[in-house]
């Protein structure tokens, strides 16, 4: 091949590498100390690594996403028990970030704790997918592969709605759409309203519902007018963070069954303090009394820093 053809060649196999970039950049951990002597360790280690491979390598979307573009994400997977042989009883924690303009700092967009994940899994299962058959052939199997899509959607959608109003309505369609074709069996759990109070069908209800439109408005406000706003125009985007909480507080008061803005407001006392420490008393008194609502369990620290 002449040299001429080979850069040619060359500049072709980059484009089409980045034409075709994938959206994710996830790390998977998988804790199995609790199953270690009941379960061959191979098997979580290639677990560990088709996870990772159907997460970063698969296209969850039609866009373009550069290298430094990609979402940064991560999945925790801890062992419980070994409930019959290939058969796990396990907890899902999953985080997402998004970086915040002109900051040194990626700010939590996703932190969310799922205690009913069970799945099946044996050396040498492939890890699939069809989002037009989301049950498969064998619901504990399926269970999986349907739980680890959920949760990309949700992190695409939130992904979305901080840099465009309503940007990912799309992907919380396609959550809803595993949600009303989930598996169904024995020891599935957390895809109907009525598994518990905390499951994948009320998170994904509180967006998609009639008159959710204004939870996504929210979070692009409270990201691109409030913190990407900080370094340019710092009074102007607080006032823009405050309203958006404010909001959030709305949100989560009108209805008994919200589970978004609890989940939304994971992991931001830093990031709320940092921006607030320095606001007026008037402005962090209002900024109390919101998140004595919103964020409870950090309220005490919350006074401690800013009244």
């Amino acid at each position: 091949m002449q040299p001429k053809f080979v850069y040619i060649f060359l500049i072709g196999l980059l484009l089409s590498t980045t034409l075709y970039s994938q959206e994710l950049n996830a790390t998977i951990s998988i804790q199995s100390s609790k199953v270690e002597n009941q379960v061959d360790p191979k098997l979580f280690t290639q677990l560990q690594t088709q996870l990772k491979d159907f997460i970063n390598q698969r296209k969850w979307s039609s866009d373009v996403f550069a290298a430094e573009e990609k979402i940064d994400c991560s999945f925790f997977i801890t062992i419980e028990s070994v409930l019959s042989p290939g058969v796990f009883d396990t907890k899902l924690s999953v985080v997402s970030n998004r970086p915040v303009y002109n900051a040194a700092y990626a700010s939590s967009l996703l932190n969310m704790q799922d205690a009913n994940f069970v799945f099946k899994y044996q050396l040498a299962q492939p890890i699939e997918f069809n989002e037009n058959r989301v049950q498969g052939s064998d619901p504990l199997a399926a269970n999986l592969t349907a739980t680890i899509a959920y949760y990309i959607y949700v992190i695409l959608g939130l992904d979305y709605d901080s840099f465009a109003s309503k940007g990912g309505l799309p992907y919380f369609e396609k959550a809803l759409n595993i949600v009303n074709n989930a598996p169904e069996g024995a020891g599935i759990s957390g895809w109907k309203s009525y598994d518990g109070q905390r499951n994948r069908y009320i998170l994904i209800d509180n967006f998609t519902k009639t008159g959710a439109d204004k939870i996504h408005d929210v979070i692009y406000s409270y990201y691109r007018n409030g913190l990407d706003a900080m370094s340019e125009k710092p009074e102007l985007a607080k006032g823009a963070l405050l309203n958006a909480l404010m909001s959030f507080q709305e949100i989560h008061e009108a209805s008994s069954n919200s589970m978004a803005v609890p989940i939304l407001m994971q992991g931001k006392y830093a990031e709320i303090v940092g921006v607030f420490n320095t606001a007026d008393k008037s402005m962090k008194k209002q900024l109390i009394t919101t998140l004595s609502s919103i964020d409870i369990s950090n309220i005490n620290k919350y006074k401690e820093k800013l009244e």
